[in-house]
């Protein structure tokens, strides 16, 4: 039997965009197992995934979550037009989208307007940007700040918050295990996105291609978080998905992605991975390929 957590336990979910999806199955494979944090931290679609999961930090309340996550498309998140591509080729706009749509469904779907009104605390990460250092919001407008997290630079107009333009969180760290460890987290189980390892070949499309280039950013400043905090704090890394042969601009995969990311972290918690992570959580997240076709196509 897996022992339940000991106290100042955070559960820090990274960044990754339709991967996001990963992380629900995750947490109910986490949860099943008697699982339970103190707080949440997340980045970007970390801290979407944070926000819900922290209105209802149950069963049911994943269930709900990885059903918004099947219902999504792409056009629910990015909605990027000719004419806003146009706009930024002609210098008119700095960014491709407007987040209305993002807005609308973080408005329907979270029940809560304060961050400091969630039933377990959550903290959403961004990134001040004009100097690049991390801003953890852990109170205020809930829907605002989320936006602020998930701000990709280009894609996205920066949010203001009390007179500080943010972007997205992952600039600043894609998984935020300092701004856990700043707000008290002793012990950390980090819920990753992993990257797509088994891709045949790159993403097509600028945003496809930039959204896969943070993915691979985020492991590699994931790996440097882990040797900075190791001795600073107890660290434990659901292993990522793999081989993964989804992108991170990918939305129509994410019936599978919970479905896998469930099975694989529950195999994993059965296995005794949760104690040998607080080991040496760092074999989980070395950068390595599948280069085989036949593997990414059995993946997809």
């Amino acid at each position: 039997m897996i022992a339940p957590l000991p106290p100042a336990t955070a559960f820090v979910l990274a960044g990754g965009g339709s991967l996001g999806a990963v992380q629900v199955g995750m947490l109910q494979a986490l949860v099943a197992a008697g699982l339970h944090p103190d707080f949440v931290v997340g980045a970007s679609a970390g801290a979407l995934n944070a926000a819900c999961f922290a209105a209802q930090p149950d069963a049911e309340g994943l269930a709900r979550l990885a059903r918004i996550w099947r219902g999504l498309r792409r056009d629910d998140i990015f909605p990027v037009t000719l004419a806003g591509a146009a706009l930024c080729l002609l210098g008119r706009r700095g960014h491709l989208a407007k987040p209305a749509r993002l807005r609308a469904l973080i408005e329907r779907e979270l029940p809560y307007s304060r961050l400091e009104d969630a039933p377990l605390p959550c903290h959403v990460v961004a990134t001040d940007a004009l100097d690049g250092t991390e801003v953890t919001l852990s109170r205020g407008d809930a829907v605002q700040a989320l936006l602020a997290s998930a701000a990709i630079p280009g894609v996205f107009p920066p949010v203001t918050i009390d007179g500080r333009a943010l972007i997205d969180g992952g600039v600043a760290s894609y998984t935020p295990i300092s701004a856990a460890f700043s707000v008290g987290a002793r012990r950390v189980v980090v819920v990753p996105t992993g990257f797509a390892c088994a891709l045949a070949e790159p993403p097509r499309g600028a945003l496809a291609a930039a959204l896969h280039a943070l993915n691979l950013l985020a492991m590699r400043q994931l790996l440097a978080d882990v040797e900075r905090f190791a001795g600073r704090c107890e660290l434990a890394i659901v292993p990522p998905l793999c081989p993964l042969a989804t992108s991170s601009h990918d939305f129509s995969q994410a019936d599978a992605l919970v479905m896998r990311g469930e099975a694989a972290t529950t195999r994993w918690l059965r296995e005794g991975g949760l104690e040998r992570a607080r080991e040496d959580p760092r074999w989980a997240l070395l950068p390595h390929r599948h280069r085989t076709a036949a593997v990414a196509a059995a993946t997809a």
